[in-house]
């Protein structure tokens, strides 16, 4: 990654966020093309869930989507977790690949483990930079959940 990727501290773990992609609250980054946009889980995400082995989807391509509507479900050494769209659009397609060997999110997530694309309006989305923002407001409460899981 380049010397400009915004990154916030998990304790004393690192997630580095790449200034040119987009987030979205529930921790999944956007890639804006011509096609529509392409998601994947921010490297925060990743972190929290740790070693993903499981991932199933519920919905086909072509389907409209809600925001936050269920499209989904993921498991992995930390957590067993629905997910849900980041913005209201139409599914293009999923990553086949990641139905066979969901590795890819944990050793690749803003490249070969990107989830599906959808086309939709980013108007939702967030820059890095405040996406970075978000994560320092919420980091608190994150840890309380965590600790939680933990006892």
């Amino acid at each position: 990654m380049s010397a400009d990727v915004l990154t916030f501290m998990m304790g004393e773990f690192t997630a580095e966020f790449p200034p040119d992609l987009l987030y979205a609250k529930n921790h999944m980054w956007g890639k804006p093309s011509d096609e529509g946009i392409r998601f994947g889980f921010s490297a925060y995400a990743v972190r929290l869930l740790q070693d993903v082995y499981f991932l199933d989807w519920n919905i086909d391509p072509g389907t409209n989507l809600s925001h936050r509507q269920e499209i989904g479900a993921i498991e992995s050494k930390k957590a067993e977790s629905d997910l849900f769209a980041p913005i209201t659009g139409i599914l293009l397609k999923f990553n086949e690949a990641l139905l066979s060997d969901p590795s890819y999110i944990n050793v690749d997530k803003y490249g070969e483990g990107w989830l599906f694309d959808l086309a939709g309006e980013t108007t939702d989305l967030l820059t890095a930079e405040a996406y970075v923002e978000h994560l320092a407001a919420v980091w608190q409460v994150t840890q309380k959940t965590i600790k939680g899981q933990m006892h």
